[in-house]
């Protein structure tokens, strides 16, 4: 069959869209991909919270499904919120690639070795957070960007260190510039990152058989895990917040946080379990215990 994919224009969203468009061609299916710009992309000189979070970079994609202009979008699962246009759904999320941050500093030195008063490049919420949690001593500033912009900054000397995702650089064939790859336990990753989701028309049963061959379970028993977590606590709540599942045992370990922005009040909880969506749940209840809610009011 053929099959148009809406994709973000940047390298790397256009990795993630000619991946799936490779294995749907081997497959034997017809596959274009169509380069859709959204409101994430435009508006670089903002923060993601003042143009509506990372679902600024769907809205637009969305809109061309709903239209029919596309039959499939890939995302990264970070940026998917847990509620979606309705008529719209989640399909199929591929094999997990390295889930954990990257810490790539001008000078070499790890995490905790960067002098004090060194500046940190990073927009998330998440990451700063974290950052300020664990050094204080930090000046953590604004980075907006796609990675080669971010790594040219960082190479013209504008900061002392930055953070991206180690996925993102392992797929641009640019991991061997990370200084440091993160604990996935210490420094907890966003809630589906690594992760490619796609997202279809919930009538367009087509679609969603051709792409079924893609799926993975186990990184779908993960990310329940962490989406669950993170829809208990409201979704689309622009906090500071973060959530990792990893097998153990026979089951899952979640390692969750909520934070106010500056890392003053930092919430920590891990379980493990074999349902996946009663570990994101329970969790998530364990952290409300300790008094998220008032830090998700802001």
């Amino acid at each position: 069959m053929r099959i148009r994919i809406g994709s973000r224009g940047s390298l790397l969203a256009l990795w993630q869209a000619h991946h799936v468009r490779d294995r749907l061609l081997a497959l034997g299916h017809e596959v274009e991909v169509k380069i859709i710009t959204t409101t994430g992309d435009r508006l670089q000189d903002r923060r993601l919270e003042a143009v509506g979070g990372k679902g600024a970079f769907l809205k637009e994609i969305e809109e061309a499904l709903l239209a029919g202009e596309v039959d499939l979008a890939v995302h990264s699962l970070k940026d998917v919120p847990t509620g979606l246009p309705e008529g719209l759904g989640l399909v199929a999320v591929l094999e997990r690639a390295d889930p954990r941050d990257a810490w790539i500093a001008a000078s070499g030195q790890g995490l905790d070795a960067l002098g004090a008063g060194a500046r940190v490049g990073t927009t998330s919420l998440r990451r700063r957070a974290q950052l300020r949690a664990r050094r204080p001593d930090l000046e953590v500033e604004d980075l907006r960007g796609n990675v080669d912009t971010r790594l040219r900054r960082l190479k013209e000397g504008a900061f002392d260190a930055i953070l991206l995702a180690m996925a993102g650089l392992v797929r641009l064939g640019r991991a061997a510039e990370v200084t440091q790859p993160l604990d996935a336990r210490e420094f907890v990753p966003a809630p589906g990152q690594g992760v490619v989701a796609l997202e279809c028309r919930e009538d367009d049963g087509a679609t969603r058989a051709a792409v079924q061959p893609l799926h993975h379970e186990e990184t779908q028993r993960a990310v329940s895990a962490e989406r669950g977590f993170l829809a208990a606590l409201g979704g689309g709540c622009n906090v500071p917040l973060g959530a990792h599942a990893a097998p153990f045992g026979a089951g899952l370990r979640l390692s969750a946080f909520v934070s106010d922005p500056e890392g003053r009040r930092f919430l920590r909880g891990e379980r493990s379990g074999s349902d996946a969506g009663a570990l994101g749940r329970a969790v998530a209840d364990d952290l409300l215990g300790q008094g998220a809610a008032a830090l998700l009011r802001g």
